[in-house]
């Protein structure tokens, strides 16, 4: 029993010998083409090294190449009318809704004794004015003593020299003289005192003929009504709301520009948006700015639309397009895209020999069926599907996928 085992041990060593060590003579003696069999098994072992993708063949086209962003509608103007004055309103409220013309009355004020205080200034004024023309004789009237008190000062003085006049009487005669110079000056004072009289008398009824002009709040502009206006007995302060109007004609539509597309946008540039109602309206940009939001890094941009029918309201949302120079670019998958080491965007290609490359690339636009993407040469091979697994210089074993599957 015992040697029955060796030998069956001897010849299972001798089997395996032969397979592993003989291989080619035990083909060869099978009557098999061993260097046949050799370079099957060379391909089969280069297969391996080729990893497996399923690349697309896309051509360039032409497109619209339009800035497409999403933004709101907001009003063209928006103002919230306040009180500057003091006082109980004493017009009936106008509802919210309702629709003012431009300088119609919104609320009004109790005067209380501001026509009574605007009466006193005027009053003052006119007595003001009138001490005008009494001070203006005083001046007048100084002028002429000096005159006279300067003639009997020369007169004096040359009497004087002839021995004709004692110094007593010209030294009374320059007396004379300056105290006539010192009332012209008080008159000159008067005078001045007047005219300061009438300017603060002046400034008094502007004073209170603009504090009766702020009892009644007007409208700005034309617009529809946000709020109620102040309701009847309110109390009101300065700053107090009496209004909010809201102007929707034209409307503007606003949008964010990323920074890698606002050389793109043009002042006065045609531009089209669909509302989240369905309804699509056209307009031009009539606003980009120069500064960009310091947390998007993008761009403002406004677009004006008629709104006549006042059917477009502040604050809904809106898909907005901006006309710009066509452009050619691919439409491709957007699984297609992927990232390289550092960290540029783009697709990973077949290039020549069925080896991998990664070439960079700039989204034109997305839409449902795809990403249009610019960058790339007008005919292109492009991996879709396992460009996440191969890098630069990998050789591939390529599935071709229809352009329409």
């Amino acid at each position: 029993m015992r040697l029955f085992s060796v030998l069956i041990a001897l010849l299972v060593a001798g089997v395996l010998y032969l397979l592993v060590f003989e291989r080619p003579t035990l083909l060869a003696f099978a009557g098999q083409d061993a260097p046949a069999s050799a370079a099957a098994e060379a391909e089969e072992t280069e297969g391996e090294h080729r990893v497996s993708v399923v690349a697309l063949k896309s051509r360039a086209r032409d497109i619209d190449s339009a800035v497409l962003l999403r933004g709101r509608t907001e009003a063209a103007r928006q103002v919230s009318v306040a009180a500057e004055t003091t006082g109980r309103i004493v017009s009936p409220p106008l509802r919210k809704g309702a629709f003012v013309n431009e300088g119609q009355l919104l609320c009004e004020l109790d005067p209380g004794t501001r026509e009574a205080q605007l009466a006193e200034a005027e009053a003052r004024l006119s007595e003001a004015k009138a001490r005008g023309p009494e001070a203006e004789a005083r001046v007048a009237e100084a002028e002429a003593r000096l005159n006279e008190a300067e003639i009997n000062d020369n007169a004096a003085s040359k009497l004087s020299q002839g021995g004709f006049a004692s110094q007593t009487r010209v030294a009374a005669t320059e007396a004379a003289v300056e105290s006539a110079r010192a009332a012209l000056q008080a008159a000159k004072s008067g005078m001045e005192s007047a005219a300061s009289g009438v300017q603060s008398a002046t400034a008094a009824v502007a004073a209170a003929t603009r504090e009766i002009e702020k009892l009644k709040i007007h409208a700005p502009f034309a617009g529809l009504l946000e709020t109620d206006t102040a309701e009847l007995g309110t109390l009101m302060q300065p700053g107090a709301l009496c209004a909010t109007i809201l102007q929707l004609d034209p409307i503007k539509l606003v949008g964010y520009v990323p920074e890698v597309q606002v050389d793109r946008v043009q002042v006065g540039a045609p531009a089209g948006a669909r509302l989240a109602t369905g309804r699509e309206v056209q307009g031009r940009v009539t606003f980009l700015s120069r500064a960009s939001d310091p947390a998007t890094r993008t761009f403002r941009t406004e677009i004006d639309v008629a709104n006549a029918d006042l059917a477009i309201r502040d604050g809904q949302t809106v898909e907005i397009m901006i006309a710009a120079e066509g452009r050619t670019a691919h439409l491709l998958p957007q699984s297609a895209l992927t990232l390289n080491d550092e960290g540029d965007l783009g697709v990973r290609v077949v290039a020549e020999g069925e080896v991998a490359r990664f070439a960079s690339v700039s989204v034109v636009r997305d839409t449902p069926e795809g990403v249009w993407l610019a960058g790339l040469p007008d005919e292109v091979a492009v991996i879709v599907t396992g460009q996440e697994y191969v890098s630069d210089g990998v050789p591939l074993a390529v599935t071709w996928k229809d352009a329409g599957q």
